[in-house]
């Protein structure tokens, strides 16, 4: 009984397999479309900080309006008592 030898096959891994990433798999024209989606929800998150920002602002503003005379006193940091 002969010994046969058996044949390992070790493939090395060819340049172009290991090149192959997701990005080359999607169409570009897709991941254009993708970009301005993301750069337009961007923009439409940004207009409702800022939105919500400025209601904020003038509710802070018409609200020291309406303040009374008393409210302005209490909060004031100066000991009027001094004043007299």
């Amino acid at each position: 009984m002969k010994k046969q030898k058996r044949q390992t096959n070790q493939s090395k891994p060819k340049k172009e397999d290991t090149a192959v990433t997701l990005k080359d798999l999607i169409n570009p024209d897709l991941i254009k479309q993708l970009k301005e989606q993301q750069d337009q929800l961007k923009e439409e998150e940004d207009r409702k900080k800022e939105a919500e920002e400025q209601r904020k602002r003038e509710e802070r503003r018409l609200k020291e309006k309406n303040k009374s005379f008393a409210e302005l006193l209490n909060e004031s940091g100066m000991n009027w008592k001094e004043f007299k």
